[in-house]
């Protein structure tokens, strides 16, 4: 039988790996070899001690002698709950060459960001946007990707790494394509679930065809292990006995071939027999038995180490094992002889110096698994306060404090807290759950568990709002939340239950409370969140609603901010019923401070929300005030991404800008908004209200630029269709539909969900005719079919648009009519239409306008006009139809 031996620099862990190896070498060389060419990434799959880590180093090998940059980190069992761990480890070699100065120049906007998260810079006020911090992370290390060209990074065990850096690791790989640098994932297959499960399966999708599953040795390969290690004459019966003890795993075989070294007994048949029994104490039982074997004190310090995990100095070991530290010393000796402990490779990450690190996973499982559950909880409480003293933080201890035993220890109590703040401040929401749901289990005492719920709740409310809901409900039914905190908490379980889809149940819990709450500040508070909710909750639309909402803003002044708010709703309820436009600004310009937001009425101050102001934003867009709804689009989107919002809010507010660019006409900028916007929303989840907001915009900027293919793709792909959500969507999505039905041919289809947009307008009082355009449209799609009826509804159309009052209003009423016309009739309509948009800050809607008022009156003037306004828009279709009609008429080419 052929002996399949390694190359000859290989260690004993890479027997029968070549065709591995000669795939990482050329990932190495392609990456050397051209600076602009596209990243890769690798992915090692493989059950324990199958040669993953060996691997990993030899690839290290590899990129160095080609004069590549290095960096690894690696997961660890016990450190999953620790945020960013693994990502912290693998850049700590260029966080340590650059002064603090160095780094703030260096990764400019994005330090404040990511640099809490990576410990090189002070959390500031506020919980960060973990989306946000994620892209932080991502952008950090690209830019130390181009400054330290050729880059290699290596992730070892990463179905053990935090759940944090495998959300920066998921999305950073997606983005491989414009960046030099080859990563090396190595991970077990299975054992993970939930999020890190989904963004481990994430990065494998990425990897595609690059993943690699390793397998067990050949019984040729282990022969050939055998003789290498024990002297070629081992013979086969032995060779053979050790395949099947080890079922020709690497790590198992190297070790179990170590210990017949040691045993000194000869490699033949007799002895063959001995090998299952000396094979027992490399894992599990067995090695806790070799473990003992060397004594109780090294035993506590293994049990020590495990219970440390990572970075173990033997200072910090000696105290959490009780012990001197020249015992400590010693042990430590005794087990790197025991090949238990090893003293880490300083080339794979900068180290303490003295640090220890178990020689493979495998051992410090075993170690960690044996020791008994209530000295290993007892020693987690120890190690919390070694790690507190060390200066690390409650952040850093806290893997360790939710170990700990329930005994009612309002110190232990209070340190979660504490460790929870910190997890919040660089953005890891996750890590501050675990700190507060094992606070509750203490538990809390009664004057605290209120206040315990409602920091869980703050902590959930972006990534769990069913388990925001449950948390806040218990807190406000207990004592412990008054006054102006007790108000915070109701908003908060309003906004949840906005989240989670109950928006009726938000508006009845605002109500209740307000019911109980005394005239004063608090009170018009909740009311003015009740009428918020209940002015985007398609269902509560009611004019008894309006009559109350009227009628607490008729003597507002907007002295503070509750007035204002209410101000802003009364504006919004106006626009939306179609109200006179000047009375609607009036309202919304109340709601300001010399022109813009009030202090405390920011687009990121949590005691509102962006609910609030994109209702004050969308007033102004739809009386034809784009000035001011321009001004606060574009504040939010610089307010949410200069405070690092990458999620959610960031989505809505590209949405929106996306919107007000749609009004003003500029649709190729409106477009790449609304696809920014898009991209944000993609891992909040789909079919939410932010994602509506949109897809619809799309759609609709789509159908303007005279892209009905692409409009057609975008709806199916995003579901834009029924059912639609509860909350209300600018524009209209169901009118927006019915346009989109009708210019992919399906005109029964169109006809009808624009008679059901007429049917959800007319429940709602929806009668602005911009916001809400079913008629103009139906009218259109009538005129052959049904000419009275499409009468009829332009008519009442065009007296909507006198009731609003707006340029636009009128000149969109006066297109329609001049469609259904014919002659000098349609003419005169049309030219009416023409002047009313050319005072309207519209300008898609002033070149269509042009365009068939140029059409009608066979005008070379106007059609060139409205060509030049279309090619400004980025109308394409109106593009065509102008230089088509010019054409007709014989004018010369227009460029």
């Amino acid at each position: 039988m052929t002996e399949v031996r390694p190359a000859a620099a290989a260690s004993a862990s890479l027997w029968e790996r070549d065709a591995e190896v000669a795939v990482l070498a050329q990932a190495v060389d392609t990456l050397c070899a051209d600076r602009s060419s596209s990243g890769r990434l690798l992915v090692l799959r493989g059950e324990a001690g199958l040669g993953k880590t060996a691997l990993l180093a030899e690839t290290r090998r590899i990129a160095e002698a080609r004069n590549c940059t290095v960096w690894s980190a690696r997961g660890g069992e016990t450190l999953r709950a620790v945020p960013f761990n693994v990502v912290r480890q693998l850049l700590q070699p260029a966080l340590l060459s650059l002064l603090p100065d160095e780094a703030r120049e260096y990764l400019g906007d994005w330090y404040d960001i990511a640099g809490p998260a990576l410990g090189i810079a002070e959390p500031g006020e506020g919980h960060p946007d973990p989306q946000a911090v994620c892209d932080g992370l991502v952008a950090a290390v690209r830019r130390f990707a181009r400054r330290y060209y050729p880059l290699v990074l290596l992730i070892d065990d990463a179905h053990w790494a935090d759940l944090e850096t495998l959300r920066w690791l998921a999305a950073f790989v997606e983005r491989l394509d414009d960046l030099s640098v080859l990563v090396v994932v190595a991970r077990r297959p299975g054992e993970i679930k939930g999020g890190a499960a989904r963004h481990l399966a994430a990065i494998g999708a990425v990897a595609g065809q690059s993943v690699t599953s390793l397998s067990a040795l050949t019984p040729a390969a282990v022969a050939g292990l055998t003789r290498a290690t024990l002297g070629p004459h081992a013979d086969g019966a032995f060779c053979r006995e050790v395949w099947a003890v080890t079922d020709g795993n690497p790590y198992d075989t190297v070790e179990l071939l170590a210990k017949v070294g040691d045993s000194g007994f000869e490699p033949s048949e007799a002895s063959a027999i001995e090998l299952r029994p000396l094979s027992k104490s490399a894992r599990g039982g067995g090695l806790v038995a070799r473990l003992e074997e060397l004594g109780v004190d090294a035993t506590r310090f293994a049990m020590a180490a495990a219970i440390l995990g990572v970075g173990i100095s033997i200072d910090e070991a000696a105290r959490l094992a009780v012990m001197e530290r020249d015992d400590a010393v010693r042990c430590a000796e005794l087990l790197r002889t025991a090949r238990i402990l090893t003293d880490p490779d300083p080339a794979a990450a900068p180290v303490a110096e003295g640090d220890l690190e178990f020689v493979h996973p495998l051992i410090a499982t075993a170690v960690y698994d044996s020791i008994p559950g209530s000295l290993r909880t007892a020693m987690h409480g120890i190690a919390a306060q070694v790690v507190t003293d060390a200066g690390k933080g409650l952040a850093a201890a806290s893997r360790h404090l939710i170990q700990v035993h329930p005994e009612g220890d309002q110190e232990l109590v209070e340190q979660l807290r504490g460790a929870a703040g910190e997890h919040l401040a660089v953005g890891a929401p996750d890590a501050a759950r675990r700190c507060l749901e094992r606070a509750l289990a203490e538990p809390p005492a009664p004057e605290v568990h209120a206040q315990v719920l409602y920091d869980l709740g703050c902590a959930t409310l972006l990534t769990a709002p069913a388990k925001t809901v449950d948390h806040l409900r218990t807190a406000l039914a207990m004592p412990g939340l008054d006054g102006d905190q007790r108000v915070d908490a109701v908003y908060r379980l309003s906004q949840a239950l906005l989240h989670n889809d109950q928006l009726g149940e938000a508006v009845r819990t605002v109500e209740a409370e307000a019911a109980r709450q005394a005239p004063g500040p608090a009170r018009m508070r909740l009311q003015a969140v009740q009428f918020m909710w209940e002015g985007i909750h398609a269902e509560a639309a009611s004019p008894a609603r309006s009559e109350r909402l009227a009628r607490l803003a008729a003597g507002l002044t907007g002295r503070d901010n509750s007035e204002r708010a209410l101000l802003i709703l009364r504006g919004f309820d106006a626009m939306t019923h179609g109200e006179n436009a000047e009375e609607v600004i009036e309202f919304c310009d109340r709601a300001l401070v010399n022109g813009r937001l009030a202090p405390g009425l920011g687009w990121t101050d949590p005691r509102w929300g962006i609910e609030l102001l994109m209702m004050l934003a969308s007033s102004y867009a739809y009386t034809d005030r784009l000035d001011r709804a321009d001004t606060l689009f574009n504040e939010a989107v610089r307010a949410y991404e200069s405070a690092g919002w990458s999620g959610g809010h960031t989505s809505l507010a590209h949405a929106y800008l996306g919107l007000g660019l749609r009004r003003r006409g500029r649709l190729r900028e409106a477009e790449e908004s609304l696809r920014k916007s898009l991209t944000l929303a993609e891992p909040v989840g789909r079919r939410l209200p932010l994602y509506w907001s949109a897809t619809c915009n799309l759609v609709d900027v789509l159908l303007a630029r005279g892209h009905v293919d692409e409009a057609w793709r975008v709806a199916e792909e995003f579901d834009f269709g029924p059912p639609y959500p509860s909350t209300i969507v600018l524009p209209d999505p169901r009118s927006v539909r019915g346009r989109l039905l009708l210019a992919v041919g399906r005109f029964n289809d169109g006809v009808n969900e624009l008679e059901e947009a007429e049917k959800a307008a007319a429940a709602r009082g929806h009668l602005n005719p911009v916001m809400v355009p079913w008629a103009v449209d139906l009218a259109r799609a009538l005129a052959t079919e049904d000419p009275a009826r499409a009468a009829r509804l332009a008519s009442e159309a065009r007296r909507q648009a006198e009731r609003l009052g707006t340029d636009t209003a009128i000149g969109e009423a006066l297109r329609c009519a001049a469609a259904l016309e014919t002659g000098q009739r349609a003419v005169r309509l049309a030219q009416q239409a023409a002047t009313y948009l050319e005072s309207s800050p519209c300008q898609y809607e002033h070149a269509a306008a042009r365009v068939e008022y140029g059409v009608l009156a066979r005008s070379v003037s106007e059609l060139s006009r409205g060509l030049a306004l279309a090619r400004t828009c980025g109308a394409d279709s109106l593009v065509t139809t102008a230089e088509a009609a010019l054409k007709g008429l014989g004018a010369p080419d227009s460029d």
